[in-house]
């Protein structure tokens, strides 16, 4: 009897050890990934779009150029219009006229970035297709356009009031139209690093969603807000000015962009 419990004990020990072996051959064996697709396998090497794209100097719209280079990378070039704001504006708009007002402004700006950059596409095998994702650095020449945002009569470098028979009249605020005759152009620098995606697989087809962080750098400084304001004396009579707001060297924003257009 005990002869027959050691024989068995050991039979089932050999075939616990032995199960685990037998398992193993009976894994699947592993299928390789296969290789991402992009417009570059199918022979397309060029994309034009249209790019319409918020941030905190407004809206803008611009466009851009696309080169494939390889399955997962492309240079650009990329250009557009924007707004340039102050970091120290605030908006107010009147109640009565709706006339909206920024108090202490002195001029208005358009930027007019040049940028060429790279972009290549991440996660090529973990992501489906239709889902690029990608990130992407660029830098180049800026344009500025200034022009008054302040009808500035008396060139005192802040908003005046005279009288005018028996009525006190303040200097008027230039629509966005008017005063593009008194502007200057300004150059300086700009660049920007953004993540994205390219969404959908038709190949033909560019739509794109692009989250960016975007800074211009003027090295004289753009004249964006008042810079002077007047001395008053005790009795409120102004008998003078002194500097107030500088000039602003660096703009920079984070901005929101959706991209259109084609591939070819």
């Amino acid at each position: 009897m005990k002869k027959f419990t050691i024989k068995a004990l050991g039979v089932l020990l050999i075939a616990l050890v032995a199960l685990p072996a037998a398992a193993q051959t009976l894994e699947p064996e592993v299928i390789p990934l296969p290789d991402p697709r992009s417009p570059y396998e199918e022979g397309k090497r060029n994309s034009l779009g249209f790019n319409l794209f918020i941030n905190n100097f407004g809206f803008g719209i611009g466009g851009q150029y696309s080169r494939y280079i390889s399955p997962g990378g492309q240079i650009f070039f990329k250009t557009g219009v924007t707004g340039i704001r102050d970091i120290t504006e605030q908006s107010f708009q009147d109640f009565f006229t709706g006339q909206r007002i920024i108090p202490n402004k002195f001029n208005r700006a358009l930027g007019i970035p040049l940028l060429v950059g790279y972009k290549h596409r991440l996660f090529g095998r973990k992501i489906d297709d239709n889902f690029r994702f990608f990130v992407s650095g660029a830098a180049g020449p800026a344009m500025a356009f200034v022009f008054p945002y302040l009808d500035d009569i008396d060139g005192s470098g802040y908003r005046n009031s005279f009288i005018v028979g028996n009525s006190r009249v303040v200097e008027p605020i230039n629509d966005f139209f008017t005063g593009w005759n008194e502007g200057s152009i300004e150059w300086g620098l700009n660049g920007e690093f953004s993540v994205g995606v390219d969404i959908g697989d038709n190949f033909s087809k560019l739509t794109t969603v692009q989250f960016t962080y975007f800074a211009y750098y003027f090295d004289q400084g753009l004249q964006i807000m008042e810079p002077f304001r007047p001395v008053v004396d005790s009795n409120g009579q102004i008998v003078g000015r002194e500097p107030f707001f500088d000039k602003q060297k660096f703009f920079g924003t984070p901005t929101i962009s959706f991209i259109f257009g084609g591939i070819w």
